[in-house]
């Protein structure tokens, strides 16, 4: 699995994802398509899911005749229990994946086994693989989609898209006014029929 190379998705227009908003006055849908499941998620040669993170494939489409400023936009996952989740930072997500956290517990058993180690480091390719995967876009061109993953720190969350929503905010039109935020409702995820 190390020895692959990371393809993202290609995306879709943002409405053909079940969790989606569409904005019809605005032209500009966003949608999110968790990666929660090992298949889906096995495009990526890191195992998110067992260092606690979530990734989430975002999608904005712009279906209107002028470009849309998504440089500051925010977002924030609303889990069923009000907790409130932000993308992880790359550093962040690099130094979780490196787990730099030493072993200082003793040995349950009286064999002399040597602690304190520090395990783990990222590898060029995966820092690589993150920065590529990763959703940089500023802007959205007219008529145009743009995608990638943001990843959630979801490790002391149980069930964290059970009757969770996306909050999106900070997305501007071409005068630089605010568009009303978009939510997108991860049980319509949840809920889709899945194909064979």
């Amino acid at each position: 699995m190390a020895s692959k190379n990371f393809q993202k998705p290609v995306a879709q227009s943002a409405i053909n994802y079940p969790a989606h908003d569409f904005h019809l006055d605005d032209k500009l849908a966003i949608a999110a398509d968790p990666y929660d499941k090992p298949e889906k998620a096995s495009i990526f040669s890191i195992d998110f899911a067992a260092h606690g993170l979530l990734p989430v494939f975002l999608i904005v489409t712009n279906d209107g005749d002028q470009p849309v400023s998504i440089g500051n936009m925010e977002i924030t996952l609303l889990t069923a229990h009000r907790s409130k989740l932000t993308p992880i930072a790359t550093d962040d997500l690099y130094r979780r994946l490196s787990n730099p956290q030493a072993n200082t517990r003793p040995a349950p058993f009286p064999i002399p086994i040597p602690r304190g180690k520090v395990k783990g480091a990222i590898s060029q390719k995966e820092m690589e693989e993150i920065t590529s995967s990763q959703f940089a876009a500023k802007a959205i061109e007219p008529h145009a989609t743009q995608s990638g993953f943001l990843f959630f720190d979801i490790e002391d969350v149980s069930s964290p898209l059970a009757g969770a929503e996306l909050e999106v905010t900070g997305v501007r039109d071409a005068k630089g006014n605010e568009v009303l935020y978009f939510e997108i409702f991860m049980d319509k995820y949840l809920n889709a029929p899945k194909n064979p």
